[in-house]
């Protein structure tokens, strides 16, 4: 027997004797179960440990496993994280957002993983509209990816791209319409940068998902790339959803340091090093 016949076996089990908790009861044993630790020396020190990280401390255990709720607690999380590499980002949100589609030369979800390369360049199709439908000699260019994950984008770029745009637009900063980019690695926002001509290049891409959360975003940035830019020469803020650095203050911080990017003329280490010398 696997271990989702054992889940559903338990749970029918339970439901026949009247135990089985209300939804909210679910959604709560869920997102946080409780500690489980059997007579806890300092349960004072487990609380605070828990309260102040995501990660599976203080959980207890029977014999060598853990026990049965934060087992499901695990296997929701992992499912969780499956979901938002495998699903694609809905395209109902993509229109009502009016971004453009674009793909990169991962024919399939298998080659995104695979070929790293396939993901960082444009397919031709897609080369062809970013020429004849975007400026040229703009200060930014914005793209969206799924990335690793769909969860990313669904959950955050409804709050974090408002909030960029009308920061951007109150600095008087030039800039064309986003466009969004199926199964994208972060250096194909190289190639739109120099298709545009744009100073300063920035992509919204889903995290490789974890156990803690699925939804977590990164944004990365890039002045004027060259064939000889390295990793270093590349900004990136990263842990961009509702636990970490809320999407809507991410927005307008990153349209804050966009502006100082484009005034020092850099990104990356140098930004860093220039920054700190000017204040």
């Amino acid at each position: 027997m696997d271990i989702e016949q054992i889940v559903e076996t338990v749970l029918a089990k339970i439901q026949q004797q009247g135990r089985l908790p209300t939804e909210s009861q679910q959604t709560m044993q869920f997102n946080e179960p409780a500690s489980s630790v059997d007579e806890p020396l300092n349960a004072q020190i487990i609380a605070h440990a828990r309260a102040i990280t995501p990660a599976r401390i203080g959980i207890g255990h029977t014999g060598t496993r853990m026990k049965t709720a934060h087992y499901l607690h695990f296997r929701v999380d992992h499912a969780a994280a499956q979901d938002a590499v495998y699903q694609e980002v809905d395209e109902a949100l993509l229109q009502r957002l009016q971004l453009p589609i674009l793909h990169s030369n991962a024919k399939d979800l298998k080659q995104y993983l695979m070929d790293l390369q396939a993901g960082r360049t444009l397919a031709e199709t897609s080369t062809s509209w970013v020429k004849q439908h975007l400026k040229k000699h703009i200060d930014v260019q914005i793209i969206i990816s799924n990335g690793l994950s769909s969860a990313a984008i669904e959950a955050n770029i409804e709050s974090i791209l408002p909030a960029l745009l009308q920061g951007l637009q109150l600095k008087n900063i030039t800039m064309n319409p986003p466009v969004y980019v199926k199964r994208a690695r972060v250096w194909l926002q190289d190639e739109i940068a120099k298709l545009v001509d744009c100073k300063l290049a920035i992509i919204l891409i889903g995290e490789r998902p974890g156990l803690n959360t699925a939804e977590s975003m990164s944004a990365y940035l890039i002045y004027r790339p060259t064939d000889k830019t390295v990793e270093a020469d590349r900004t990136v803020i990263s842990n961009i959803h509702e636990a970490g650095l809320a999407p809507v203050e991410a927005g307008a911080y990153l349209s804050e340091i966009m502006a100082q990017m484009l005034q020092l003329e850099c990104t990356g280490v140098t930004f860093m090093r220039k920054k700190t010398a000017t204040n």
